[in-house]
Protein backbone atom coordinates (compact mmCIF):
# COMPACT_ATOMS: atom_id res chain seq x y z
CA UNK A 1 0.00 0.00 0.00
CA UNK A 2 2.34 2.52 1.13
CA UNK A 3 3.79 1.83 -2.69
CA UNK A 4 0.94 2.72 -4.13
CA UNK A 5 0.30 5.99 -1.64
CA UNK A 6 3.34 7.40 -2.65
CA UNK A 7 2.43 7.28 -6.13
CA UNK A 8 -1.40 8.54 -5.98
CA UNK A 9 0.19 11.99 -3.53
CA UNK A 10 2.68 12.28 -6.27
CA UNK A 11 -0.10 12.24 -9.35
CA UNK A 12 -2.14 14.79 -7.18
CA UNK A 13 0.23 16.95 -6.33
CA UNK A 14 1.13 17.16 -10.32
CA UNK A 15 -2.35 17.92 -11.03
CA UNK A 16 -2.15 20.57 -8.72
CA UNK A 17 0.74 22.39 -9.54
CA UNK A 18 -0.55 22.29 -12.96
CA UNK A 19 -3.99 23.89 -11.94
CA UNK A 20 -2.23 26.56 -9.86
CA UNK A 21 -0.29 27.09 -13.52
CA UNK A 22 -3.38 27.41 -15.01
CA UNK A 23 -4.78 30.18 -12.96
CA UNK A 24 -1.50 32.36 -14.15
CA UNK A 25 -2.62 31.40 -18.01
CA UNK A 26 -6.22 32.89 -16.58
CA UNK A 27 -4.49 36.25 -16.19
CA UNK A 28 -3.14 36.56 -19.42
CA UNK A 29 -4.27 36.97 -22.74
CA UNK A 30 -7.76 38.33 -23.12
CA UNK A 31 -9.52 41.40 -21.34
CA UNK A 32 -12.83 38.87 -21.06
CA UNK A 33 -11.26 36.98 -17.83
CA UNK A 34 -14.77 34.86 -17.88
CA UNK A 35 -13.82 33.93 -21.99
CA UNK A 36 -10.93 32.30 -20.85
CA UNK A 37 -11.86 30.62 -17.83
CA UNK A 38 -15.07 28.80 -19.79
CA UNK A 39 -12.78 28.65 -22.93
CA UNK A 40 -9.12 29.19 -22.53
CA UNK A 41 -10.01 32.71 -24.56
CA UNK A 42 -10.74 30.56 -27.91
CA UNK A 43 -6.60 29.82 -28.44
CA UNK A 44 -6.53 26.26 -27.84
CA UNK A 45 -4.02 24.90 -30.24
CA UNK A 46 -3.98 21.63 -31.79
CA UNK A 47 -1.71 19.49 -29.47
CA UNK A 48 -4.56 20.68 -26.03
CA UNK A 49 -7.96 20.37 -28.55
CA UNK A 50 -6.22 16.34 -28.99
CA UNK A 51 -6.11 15.85 -25.43
CA UNK A 52 -9.02 17.32 -24.58
CA UNK A 53 -10.85 15.28 -26.44
CA UNK A 54 -9.22 12.02 -25.65
CA UNK A 55 -9.78 13.01 -22.32
CA UNK A 56 -13.11 13.42 -22.94
CA UNK A 57 -13.66 9.72 -24.13
CA UNK A 58 -11.43 7.52 -22.33
CA UNK A 59 -12.98 8.18 -18.83
CA UNK A 60 -14.10 5.86 -16.07
CA UNK A 61 -16.90 4.40 -18.81
CA UNK A 62 -14.18 3.77 -21.65
CA UNK A 63 -11.36 2.20 -18.44
CA UNK A 64 -13.67 0.64 -15.66
CA UNK A 65 -16.85 0.55 -18.04
CA UNK A 66 -15.33 -1.04 -20.74
CA UNK A 67 -13.76 -3.84 -18.62
CA UNK A 68 -16.94 -4.83 -16.85
CA UNK A 69 -18.88 -5.04 -19.86
CA UNK A 70 -16.07 -7.02 -20.94
CA UNK A 71 -16.11 -9.33 -17.81
CA UNK A 72 -19.12 -10.76 -19.72
CA UNK A 73 -19.29 -9.61 -22.68
CA UNK A 74 -15.61 -10.20 -24.10
CA UNK A 75 -13.27 -8.41 -26.59
CA UNK A 76 -15.99 -6.48 -28.31
CA UNK A 77 -16.76 -4.18 -25.06
CA UNK A 78 -13.78 -2.37 -26.58
CA UNK A 79 -16.20 -0.85 -29.29
CA UNK A 80 -17.09 1.20 -26.65
CA UNK A 81 -14.25 3.02 -27.15
CA UNK A 82 -13.86 2.31 -30.91
CA UNK A 83 -17.13 4.27 -31.98
CA UNK A 84 -16.02 7.28 -29.26
CA UNK A 85 -12.82 7.37 -32.06
CA UNK A 86 -14.73 7.31 -35.31
CA UNK A 87 -17.30 9.95 -33.44
CA UNK A 88 -14.40 12.06 -33.06
CA UNK A 89 -13.04 11.61 -36.58
CA UNK A 90 -16.10 12.45 -37.65
CA UNK A 91 -16.66 15.46 -35.73
CA UNK A 92 -13.15 16.70 -37.41
CA UNK A 93 -13.96 15.77 -41.16
CA UNK A 94 -17.32 17.16 -40.92
CA UNK A 95 -18.32 19.55 -37.97
CA UNK A 96 -15.33 21.10 -36.77
CA UNK A 97 -14.60 24.51 -39.04
CA UNK A 98 -18.07 24.91 -39.04
CA UNK A 99 -18.26 25.26 -35.30
CA UNK A 100 -15.14 27.51 -35.01
CA UNK A 101 -16.35 29.68 -37.23
CA UNK A 102 -19.37 31.08 -34.86
CA UNK A 103 -18.89 33.25 -31.78
CA UNK A 104 -21.11 30.72 -29.75
CA UNK A 105 -20.20 28.84 -26.55
CA UNK A 106 -22.41 26.33 -26.69
CA UNK A 107 -25.00 24.08 -28.58
CA UNK A 108 -27.84 25.66 -27.03
CA UNK A 109 -27.29 28.81 -28.57
CA UNK A 110 -26.87 27.38 -31.68
CA UNK A 111 -30.56 26.09 -31.45
CA UNK A 112 -31.90 29.47 -30.23
CA UNK A 113 -30.43 31.33 -33.32
CA UNK A 114 -32.17 28.80 -35.93
CA UNK A 115 -35.54 28.25 -34.26
CA UNK A 116 -35.96 30.72 -31.34
CA UNK A 117 -35.98 31.12 -27.01
CA UNK A 118 -38.12 28.18 -26.27
CA UNK A 119 -35.85 25.81 -28.15
CA UNK A 120 -32.63 26.94 -26.54
CA UNK A 121 -34.39 26.63 -23.04
CA UNK A 122 -35.21 22.80 -23.45
CA UNK A 123 -31.68 22.52 -25.37
CA UNK A 124 -30.28 23.46 -22.28
CA UNK A 125 -31.93 21.37 -20.10
CA UNK A 126 -31.75 17.95 -22.28
CA UNK A 127 -27.79 18.89 -22.07
CA UNK A 128 -27.67 19.24 -18.46
CA UNK A 129 -29.16 15.97 -18.75
CA UNK A 130 -26.89 14.37 -20.45
CA UNK A 131 -23.49 15.71 -18.77
CA UNK A 132 -24.66 15.66 -15.19
CA UNK A 133 -25.22 11.92 -15.97
CA UNK A 134 -22.28 11.20 -17.30
CA UNK A 135 -20.55 13.17 -14.68
CA UNK A 136 -22.64 10.84 -12.07
CA UNK A 137 -20.53 8.05 -13.52
CA UNK A 138 -16.88 9.28 -13.39
CA UNK A 139 -17.26 9.38 -9.39
CA UNK A 140 -18.51 5.60 -9.55
CA UNK A 141 -15.23 4.88 -12.10
CA UNK A 142 -13.14 6.97 -9.45
CA UNK A 143 -14.61 5.58 -6.18
CA UNK A 144 -14.29 2.04 -7.98
CA UNK A 145 -10.25 2.44 -8.52
CA UNK A 146 -9.53 4.15 -5.04
CA UNK A 147 -11.09 1.55 -3.70
CA UNK A 148 -9.01 -1.04 -5.44
CA UNK A 149 -5.91 1.08 -5.25
CA UNK A 150 -6.44 1.87 -1.24
CA UNK A 151 -8.41 -0.56 0.26
CA UNK A 152 -7.41 0.60 3.66
CA UNK A 153 -8.20 4.39 3.50
CA UNK A 154 -11.09 4.16 0.65
CA UNK A 155 -14.53 2.55 0.08
CA UNK A 156 -16.45 3.06 -2.74
CA UNK A 157 -18.42 5.98 -1.56
CA UNK A 158 -14.93 7.32 0.45
CA UNK A 159 -13.39 6.92 -2.89
CA UNK A 160 -15.67 8.27 -4.77
CA UNK A 161 -15.95 11.84 -2.38
CA UNK A 162 -12.19 12.25 -3.10
CA UNK A 163 -12.60 11.52 -6.90
CA UNK A 164 -15.44 14.58 -6.33
CA UNK A 165 -13.09 17.04 -4.48
CA UNK A 166 -10.05 16.84 -6.81
CA UNK A 167 -12.63 17.32 -10.06
CA UNK A 168 -13.52 20.82 -8.06
CA UNK A 169 -9.73 21.81 -7.45
CA UNK A 170 -8.81 21.93 -11.04
CA UNK A 171 -11.76 23.02 -12.64
CA UNK A 172 -13.05 25.39 -9.95
CA UNK A 173 -9.77 27.10 -9.95
CA UNK A 174 -8.14 26.67 -13.47
CA UNK A 175 -11.04 26.60 -15.62
CA UNK A 176 -10.42 25.37 -19.14
CA UNK A 177 -6.76 25.79 -19.23
CA UNK A 178 -6.24 23.39 -16.19
CA UNK A 179 -8.59 21.27 -17.76
CA UNK A 180 -6.45 21.05 -21.10
CA UNK A 181 -2.94 21.32 -19.50
CA UNK A 182 -4.34 18.40 -16.84
CA UNK A 183 -5.58 16.36 -20.17
CA UNK A 184 -2.12 16.42 -21.55
CA UNK A 185 -0.51 14.52 -18.55
CA UNK A 186 -3.23 12.52 -17.82
CA UNK A 187 -3.39 11.05 -21.44
CA UNK A 188 0.55 10.11 -21.58
CA UNK A 189 -0.33 8.61 -17.19
CA UNK A 190 -3.32 6.59 -19.12
CA UNK A 191 -1.78 5.16 -22.02
CA UNK A 192 1.74 4.40 -20.45
CA UNK A 193 -0.32 2.75 -17.62
CA UNK A 194 -2.73 1.11 -19.50
CA UNK A 195 0.37 -1.15 -21.42
CA UNK A 196 2.64 -1.52 -18.72
CA UNK A 197 -0.13 -3.28 -16.81
CA UNK A 198 -0.89 -5.04 -20.10
CA UNK A 199 1.94 -6.43 -20.20
CA UNK A 200 2.77 -7.48 -16.71
CA UNK A 201 -0.93 -8.73 -15.88
CA UNK A 202 -0.53 -11.31 -19.49
CA UNK A 203 2.98 -12.69 -17.96
CA UNK A 204 1.09 -12.74 -14.30
CA UNK A 205 -0.93 -15.78 -16.06
CA UNK A 206 1.85 -17.30 -17.94
CA UNK A 207 0.93 -15.86 -21.22
CA UNK A 208 -2.33 -15.95 -23.55
CA UNK A 209 -2.41 -19.26 -23.84
CA UNK A 210 -2.57 -19.99 -20.15
CA UNK A 211 -5.08 -17.39 -19.91
CA UNK A 212 -7.45 -19.15 -22.32
CA UNK A 213 -7.28 -21.84 -20.29
CA UNK A 214 -8.44 -20.69 -17.46
CA UNK A 215 -11.59 -18.43 -18.89
CA UNK A 216 -15.13 -20.07 -18.83
CA UNK A 217 -15.77 -22.73 -21.28
CA UNK A 218 -18.27 -22.67 -24.29
CA UNK A 219 -17.47 -18.12 -25.39
CA UNK A 220 -15.29 -16.77 -27.89
CA UNK A 221 -13.68 -14.50 -25.62
CA UNK A 222 -11.55 -12.59 -28.00
CA UNK A 223 -14.13 -12.63 -30.93
CA UNK A 224 -14.19 -8.59 -31.98
CA UNK A 225 -17.87 -9.12 -32.61
CA UNK A 226 -20.00 -11.99 -31.29
CA UNK A 227 -19.98 -10.99 -27.33
CA UNK A 228 -21.76 -8.01 -27.70
CA UNK A 229 -23.32 -8.64 -31.23
CA UNK A 230 -23.80 -6.93 -34.66
CA UNK A 231 -26.96 -4.44 -33.27
CA UNK A 232 -25.21 -3.04 -30.16
CA UNK A 233 -21.92 -2.25 -31.99
CA UNK A 234 -23.87 -0.47 -34.78
CA UNK A 235 -26.13 0.86 -31.39
CA UNK A 236 -22.08 2.25 -29.75
CA UNK A 237 -21.44 3.78 -32.97
CA UNK A 238 -24.91 5.13 -33.76
CA UNK A 239 -25.08 6.71 -30.42
CA UNK A 240 -21.03 8.04 -30.02
CA UNK A 241 -20.85 9.63 -33.48
CA UNK A 242 -24.15 11.31 -32.42
CA UNK A 243 -23.02 12.52 -29.41
CA UNK A 244 -19.55 13.51 -30.67
CA UNK A 245 -21.40 16.18 -32.54
CA UNK A 246 -23.54 18.24 -30.43
CA UNK A 247 -22.37 17.30 -26.92
CA UNK A 248 -21.97 20.41 -25.16
CA UNK A 249 -18.45 19.10 -23.77
CA UNK A 250 -17.68 18.39 -27.32
CA UNK A 251 -18.45 21.09 -28.58
CA UNK A 252 -16.56 22.82 -26.63
CA UNK A 253 -13.28 22.39 -27.40
CA UNK A 254 -14.40 23.12 -31.45
CA UNK A 255 -15.73 26.69 -29.68
CA UNK A 256 -12.40 26.92 -27.68
CA UNK A 257 -9.86 26.09 -30.68
CA UNK A 258 -7.49 28.55 -31.96
CA UNK A 259 -9.01 28.37 -35.34
CA UNK A 260 -10.95 25.75 -37.80
CA UNK A 261 -7.64 24.33 -38.86
CA UNK A 262 -6.11 23.12 -35.35
CA UNK A 263 -9.92 22.07 -34.37
CA UNK A 264 -10.16 20.07 -37.37
CA UNK A 265 -6.41 18.28 -37.02
CA UNK A 266 -7.08 18.06 -33.41
CA UNK A 267 -9.92 16.02 -33.49
CA UNK A 268 -8.80 13.47 -36.20
CA UNK A 269 -5.97 12.96 -34.10
CA UNK A 270 -7.77 12.84 -30.85
CA UNK A 271 -9.78 10.27 -32.60
CA UNK A 272 -7.30 7.88 -33.89
CA UNK A 273 -5.45 7.74 -30.35
CA UNK A 274 -8.97 7.15 -29.14
CA UNK A 275 -9.43 4.29 -31.12
CA UNK A 276 -7.69 1.30 -29.48
CA UNK A 277 -8.07 2.19 -25.54
CA UNK A 278 -11.44 0.08 -24.97
CA UNK A 279 -9.76 -3.05 -26.38
CA UNK A 280 -6.84 -3.05 -24.24
CA UNK A 281 -8.73 -2.74 -21.05
CA UNK A 282 -11.78 -5.10 -22.58
CA UNK A 283 -8.79 -7.44 -22.44
CA UNK A 284 -8.46 -6.97 -18.98
CA UNK A 285 -12.22 -7.62 -18.34
CA UNK A 286 -11.28 -10.63 -19.91
CA UNK A 287 -8.37 -11.39 -17.30
CA UNK A 288 -10.80 -10.65 -14.43
CA UNK A 289 -13.27 -13.29 -15.85
CA UNK A 290 -11.22 -15.86 -15.40
CA UNK A 291 -9.47 -14.71 -12.01
CA UNK A 292 -12.49 -13.72 -10.35
CA UNK A 293 -15.64 -15.49 -11.28
CA UNK A 294 -19.05 -14.87 -10.23
CA UNK A 295 -18.81 -10.77 -9.70
CA UNK A 296 -23.15 -9.52 -10.28
CA UNK A 297 -24.25 -6.08 -10.12
CA UNK A 298 -22.49 -3.52 -8.71
CA UNK A 299 -19.27 -5.75 -7.65
CA UNK A 300 -18.42 -6.14 -11.48
CA UNK A 301 -17.28 -2.68 -11.66
CA UNK A 302 -14.69 -4.14 -9.48
CA UNK A 303 -13.42 -6.25 -12.42
CA UNK A 304 -10.60 -4.26 -13.31
CA UNK A 305 -9.66 -2.90 -10.12
CA UNK A 306 -9.63 -5.98 -8.25
CA UNK A 307 -7.38 -7.63 -11.46
CA UNK A 308 -5.03 -5.27 -10.81
CA UNK A 309 -4.24 -5.73 -7.04
CA UNK A 310 -2.28 -8.96 -7.86
CA UNK A 311 0.18 -7.27 -9.63
CA UNK A 312 3.54 -5.32 -7.97
CA UNK A 313 2.90 -2.19 -6.16
CA UNK A 314 4.54 -0.36 -8.49
CA UNK A 315 3.04 -1.41 -11.48
CA UNK A 316 -0.02 -1.58 -10.28
CA UNK A 317 0.29 2.09 -8.36
CA UNK A 318 0.91 3.54 -11.58
CA UNK A 319 -2.13 1.63 -13.18
CA UNK A 320 -4.44 2.36 -11.03
CA UNK A 321 -2.92 6.40 -10.78
CA UNK A 322 -3.71 6.05 -15.03
CA UNK A 323 -7.05 4.84 -14.42
CA UNK A 324 -7.88 7.63 -12.24
CA UNK A 325 -6.30 10.48 -14.56
CA UNK A 326 -8.64 8.46 -17.07
CA UNK A 327 -11.81 9.50 -14.43
CA UNK A 328 -10.39 13.04 -13.84
CA UNK A 329 -9.82 14.36 -17.14
CA UNK A 330 -13.59 13.21 -18.17
CA UNK A 331 -14.79 15.01 -15.22
CA UNK A 332 -12.94 18.22 -15.53
CA UNK A 333 -14.35 19.05 -19.29
CA UNK A 334 -17.88 17.60 -18.68
CA UNK A 335 -17.57 19.89 -15.49
CA UNK A 336 -16.61 22.80 -17.31
CA UNK A 337 -18.95 22.36 -20.28
CA UNK A 338 -22.04 22.38 -17.48
CA UNK A 339 -21.10 25.53 -15.93
CA UNK A 340 -20.55 27.19 -19.51
CA UNK A 341 -24.26 25.95 -20.51
CA UNK A 342 -25.57 27.33 -16.80
CA UNK A 343 -23.94 30.96 -17.04
CA UNK A 344 -24.24 31.52 -20.95
CA UNK A 345 -28.20 29.99 -21.63
CA UNK A 346 -29.35 30.26 -18.19
CA UNK A 347 -28.06 33.40 -16.22
CA UNK A 348 -27.25 35.29 -18.54
CA UNK A 349 -30.85 35.21 -19.85
CA UNK A 350 -32.47 36.36 -16.82
CA UNK A 351 -29.99 38.69 -15.88
CA UNK A 352 -28.50 39.90 -19.05
CA UNK A 353 -27.29 43.35 -17.70
CA UNK A 354 -26.02 42.62 -13.47
CA UNK A 355 -23.41 40.61 -14.80
CA UNK A 356 -19.92 42.15 -14.18
CA UNK A 357 -16.73 39.94 -15.42
CA UNK A 358 -15.77 39.09 -11.61
CA UNK A 359 -19.17 38.43 -10.85
CA UNK A 360 -19.39 36.06 -14.04
CA UNK A 361 -16.51 34.74 -13.03
CA UNK A 362 -17.72 34.07 -9.45
CA UNK A 363 -20.92 32.90 -10.98
CA UNK A 364 -19.31 30.12 -13.02
CA UNK A 365 -17.27 28.64 -10.25
CA UNK A 366 -20.25 28.25 -8.10
CA UNK A 367 -21.77 26.27 -10.96
CA UNK A 368 -19.27 24.00 -11.23
CA UNK A 369 -19.62 23.43 -7.33
CA UNK A 370 -23.45 22.75 -7.64
CA UNK A 371 -23.33 20.55 -11.09
CA UNK A 372 -20.43 18.40 -9.29
CA UNK A 373 -22.66 17.86 -5.81
CA UNK A 374 -25.85 17.06 -7.75
CA UNK A 375 -24.06 14.56 -10.11
CA UNK A 376 -22.09 13.28 -6.69
CA UNK A 377 -25.91 12.48 -5.19
CA UNK A 378 -27.15 10.77 -8.48
CA UNK A 379 -23.90 8.52 -8.22
CA UNK A 380 -24.98 7.13 -5.99
CA UNK A 381 -28.17 5.73 -7.59
CA UNK A 382 -26.00 4.61 -10.89
CA UNK A 383 -25.10 0.43 -11.10
CA UNK A 384 -24.43 -0.62 -14.74
CA UNK A 385 -21.55 2.54 -16.05
CA UNK A 386 -22.16 1.57 -20.00
CA UNK A 387 -25.60 0.82 -19.78
CA UNK A 388 -26.10 3.97 -18.25
CA UNK A 389 -24.33 6.27 -20.53
CA UNK A 390 -25.32 5.03 -23.67
CA UNK A 391 -29.07 6.10 -23.26
CA UNK A 392 -28.42 9.32 -21.62
CA UNK A 393 -26.28 10.15 -24.86
CA UNK A 394 -29.33 9.10 -27.30
CA UNK A 395 -30.51 12.48 -25.99
CA UNK A 396 -28.40 14.19 -28.70
CA UNK A 397 -29.56 13.20 -31.55
CA UNK A 398 -32.16 15.61 -32.36
CA UNK A 399 -29.10 18.15 -32.14
CA UNK A 400 -27.09 16.39 -34.39
CA UNK A 401 -29.44 15.95 -36.68
CA UNK A 402 -30.10 19.56 -36.62
CA UNK A 403 -26.61 20.55 -36.69
CA UNK A 404 -25.72 18.05 -39.75
CA UNK A 405 -28.68 19.18 -41.81
CA UNK A 406 -28.17 22.70 -40.91
CA UNK A 407 -24.48 22.63 -42.76
CA UNK A 408 -24.94 20.52 -45.16
CA UNK A 409 -29.02 20.41 -45.77
CA UNK A 410 -30.47 23.53 -44.97
CA UNK A 411 -33.33 23.86 -47.12
CA UNK A 412 -35.11 21.00 -45.26
CA UNK A 413 -35.05 22.08 -42.10
CA UNK A 414 -37.93 24.42 -40.46
CA UNK A 415 -38.30 27.08 -37.87
CA UNK A 416 -41.51 25.44 -35.89
CA UNK A 417 -39.62 22.09 -35.98
CA UNK A 418 -36.55 22.51 -33.68
CA UNK A 419 -38.63 22.25 -30.18
CA UNK A 420 -40.85 19.45 -30.91
CA UNK A 421 -37.56 17.24 -32.12
CA UNK A 422 -35.75 18.47 -28.84
CA UNK A 423 -38.83 17.30 -27.03
CA UNK A 424 -39.17 14.18 -28.81
CA UNK A 425 -35.47 13.10 -28.09
CA UNK A 426 -36.10 14.06 -24.13
CA UNK A 427 -40.04 12.10 -24.16
CA UNK A 428 -38.41 8.95 -25.66
CA UNK A 429 -35.36 8.75 -23.94
CA UNK A 430 -37.65 9.12 -20.68
CA UNK A 431 -40.01 6.61 -22.26
CA UNK A 432 -37.40 4.17 -22.82
CA UNK A 433 -35.67 4.35 -19.14
CA UNK A 434 -39.12 4.44 -17.63
CA UNK A 435 -41.05 1.59 -19.58
CA UNK A 436 -38.95 -1.09 -20.27
CA UNK A 437 -41.84 -2.94 -21.72
CA UNK A 438 -41.66 -0.48 -24.74
CA UNK A 439 -38.20 -1.61 -25.98
CA UNK A 440 -39.06 -2.85 -29.35
CA UNK A 441 -35.71 -2.00 -31.33
CA UNK A 442 -32.35 -2.97 -30.04
CA UNK A 443 -31.46 0.58 -28.36
CA UNK A 444 -32.63 3.51 -27.63
CA UNK A 445 -30.75 5.24 -30.80
CA UNK A 446 -32.56 3.46 -33.28
CA UNK A 447 -35.89 5.39 -31.84
CA UNK A 448 -34.24 8.81 -31.47
CA UNK A 449 -33.05 8.54 -35.23
CA UNK A 450 -36.20 7.09 -36.23
CA UNK A 451 -38.89 9.59 -34.60
CA UNK A 452 -36.18 12.91 -35.46
CA UNK A 453 -36.17 12.06 -39.01
CA UNK A 454 -39.38 11.51 -39.74
CA UNK A 455 -40.63 14.49 -37.60
CA UNK A 456 -37.98 16.92 -39.75
CA UNK A 457 -39.75 15.05 -42.93
CA UNK A 458 -42.48 15.91 -41.78
CA UNK A 459 -41.95 19.68 -41.30
CA UNK A 460 -40.14 20.16 -44.32
CA UNK A 461 -43.27 18.85 -46.05
CA UNK A 462 -46.25 21.00 -44.43
CA UNK A 463 -44.06 23.80 -42.28
CA UNK A 464 -43.04 26.80 -44.32
CA UNK A 465 -40.67 29.14 -42.40
CA UNK A 466 -37.14 28.11 -42.65
CA UNK A 467 -35.33 27.69 -39.59
CA UNK A 468 -32.21 30.42 -39.20
CA UNK A 469 -29.41 29.35 -41.20
CA UNK A 470 -26.41 30.29 -38.31
CA UNK A 471 -23.81 28.02 -40.26
CA UNK A 472 -23.77 30.09 -43.40
CA UNK A 473 -23.08 33.47 -41.37
CA UNK A 474 -19.75 32.80 -40.42
CA UNK A 475 -16.19 32.97 -41.91
CA UNK A 476 -12.45 31.51 -41.56
CA UNK A 477 -11.07 32.70 -38.09
CA UNK A 478 -12.82 33.71 -35.32
CA UNK A 479 -15.62 36.51 -36.51
CA UNK A 480 -16.37 39.46 -34.55
CA UNK A 481 -15.06 40.19 -31.18
CA UNK A 482 -16.80 38.49 -28.23
CA UNK A 483 -19.58 40.15 -26.46
CA UNK A 484 -18.32 42.49 -23.54
CA UNK A 485 -19.21 40.85 -20.36
CA UNK A 486 -22.45 40.43 -18.88
CA UNK A 487 -23.75 41.47 -22.37
CA UNK A 488 -27.16 39.50 -23.71
CA UNK A 489 -25.91 37.48 -26.89
CA UNK A 490 -28.34 38.72 -30.02
CA UNK A 491 -29.47 36.25 -32.78
CA UNK A 492 -28.43 36.27 -35.58
CA UNK A 493 -30.89 38.34 -38.26
CA UNK A 494 -32.64 35.67 -39.63
CA UNK A 495 -33.47 38.44 -42.57
CA UNK A 496 -36.48 39.43 -43.56
CA UNK A 497 -37.95 35.28 -44.94
CA UNK A 498 -36.95 33.97 -41.18
CA UNK A 499 -39.39 36.84 -39.75
CA UNK A 500 -42.09 35.97 -37.68
CA UNK A 501 -42.87 34.57 -34.09
CA UNK A 502 -40.33 33.05 -32.09
CA UNK A 503 -40.80 29.11 -31.12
Amino acid sequence: MRAQLIILIAYVLVLLAISWWSTILLRRGTTNKTLNYLLAGRNLPTILIMVMLVGLAVGGASTVGVAEKAYTQGFSAGWYNAAWGLGGIFVGLFIAKHFRRMTVKTVPQIMGHMFGPGTRLISVICQLLVMITITALQYVAGGAILAALLPEVFDLRGGMLASCAIFIIITLFGGYWASGLTNLFNVIIIYVGIVVALIFSVRGFGGMDSLLAQLPKGEDWFHPMSGMGYPAIIGYVAVMVTMAVTTQAVAQICFAAKDGNKARTGFILGGIIILPAGFLCAVFGIMAAAKFPGLVGPDAALALPKLVQGLSPIVGGIFLAALWAADISTAVGLLMGCSTLVVEDVVKKLYPRQLSGSREMLVSRLVVLLVSLLSFALALTVTGILQTITTALALTTSFTLIVIAGIYFPRILRRAAGFWLVLASLVLWLLWTLFPGLRVLPGLIYAEWLVCGVMVLLFWAFATEPAGDIFAKGGDGAGPAEAAPGAALEPVPAGPAHAGPEG
